[in-house]
């Protein structure tokens, strides 16, 4: 997992709840990098769900709705960072039609060594898209935060719902986005 998924989250949290939050989570996790990252270094992603999952016990939100919030909050985030992956599409369906294709792309041309999900896109209808999303790492929910960032960010009022059908070799979940 690349640095920068790291270094938003600990932003976000500090953002939200104070920099003594983030030396509490990072107290509780024993974490192979001690928990000092950057933004191009790459991680295991099982620190990820440590520090969330100490974030959960600490703020007592659940670690699910944490890691939607992340996705939403990472969404606007590479908005600003990276400005070029938006300027093309015109609606939240055109944008994530692109992530497998276009975006995911350019990202490894940029880091060789990132492992991003796949995501296939079917248009079922003007107003539904199905997107599934296939990984090796359970962050289905880190997904869903960022359809519903790309949802706010282009004032697409759509419905999201999820079927996971996870096998023993990777995880899968089905979204089913219409418009409203």
């Amino acid at each position: 997992m690349k640095g920068v998924v790291f270094t938003e989250l600990l932003d976000m949290v500090e953002g939200k709840f104070g920099e003594d939050m983030v030396e509490d989570i990072l107290d509780d996790c024993e974490l192979e990098s001690d928990g000092a990252y950057t933004t191009v270094g790459t991680y295991d992603h099982k620190e990820f769900i440590k520090i969330v999952t100490a974030l959960s016990k600490h703020s007592e939100i659940s670690v699910k709705d944490i890691v939607i919030q992340y996705g939403h909050h990472l969404f606007f985030r590479f908005n600003k960072l990276m400005p070029e992956f938006f300027e093309g599409p015109k609606s939240a369906f055109e944008f994530l039609e692109s992530v497998h294709n276009h975006i995911h792309v350019e990202v490894k041309k940029l880091y060789p060594d990132a492992a991003l999900p796949s995501f296939k896109t079917h248009r079922q209808s003007s107003d539904t898209l199905i997107m599934i999303y296939t990984s090796k790492c359970p962050f289905a929910d880190f997904a869903q935060g960022l359809i519903q960032g790309t949802a706010d960010f282009y004032k697409d009022d759509i419905q999201i719902k999820t079927e996971d059908k996870n096998s023993d070799s990777e995880f899968c979940r089905v979204f089913t986005l219409t418009k409203q």
